[in-house]
């Protein structure tokens, strides 16, 4: 499956509880991303909240597009990425 990086702005910043609604709003992105084929991996938060970069594996760079219109989530940007392992070069 392919690997993607999703670049997101929050203007207003990302807040999500540390609370048992933060976790339900996070299965609730996971529920619907699965309907699609799409897997959240895991994000990066900027230190000013404002940006984020998730790892996503799908089928399509329109599967997460499709994905985050259904979550109300912004995307700027989608890369396809490949993992780089400094460690494969160790002998």
């Amino acid at each position: 499956m392919p690997r993607y990086i999703v670049e997101r702005t929050f203007p207003e910043g990302l807040h999500i509880p540390v609370t048992a609604d933060g976790a339900k709003a996070c299965e609730m992105v996971i529920g619907t991303n699965a309907r699609s084929g799409v897997t959240w991996i895991h994000s990066y938060v900027s230190d000013d909240l404002r940006k984020t970069y998730c790892l996503y594996e799908a089928p399509s760079p329109e599967a997460i597009r499709e994905t985050a219109e259904m979550n109300h989530l912004p995307v700027d940007k989608i890369t396809q990425v490949t993992a780089l392992d400094p460690y494969f070069y160790k002998g």
